[in-house]
């Protein structure tokens, strides 16, 4: 395995993690951004009205992508798995 080889890899597991990461990440924000400006609005400073609306914007949209998360992931590991006799040599 060349060094080349190896930092292509790295990089492709790096771009996947991302593109699996950013969509939850992003609903995470958009969240917190529109609870934020609900309590300014509205001056109430409760914890718990900052964390459940973001944590269960999160689990509802994990519960629709599961099934796109688990073929993406799924795909990338079997590219891996394939690449194992290039590895080798």
């Amino acid at each position: 395995m060349n060094p080349d080889f190896a930092v292509e890899i790295i990089r492709l597991m790096m771009m996947k993690a991302v593109s699996l990461a950013s969509p939850i990440l992003a609903i995470g924000m958009s969240v917190g951004l529109s609870v934020s400006v609900f309590q300014s609005v509205t001056s109430i400073n409760e914890q718990t009205l900052s964390f459940v609306p973001k944590a269960m914007g999160i689990v509802s949209f994990l519960v629709m992508t599961t099934p796109w998360i688990l073929r993406t992931m799924t795909e990338f590991t079997t590219g891996i798995i394939q690449l194992i006799p290039q590895v080798a040599n």
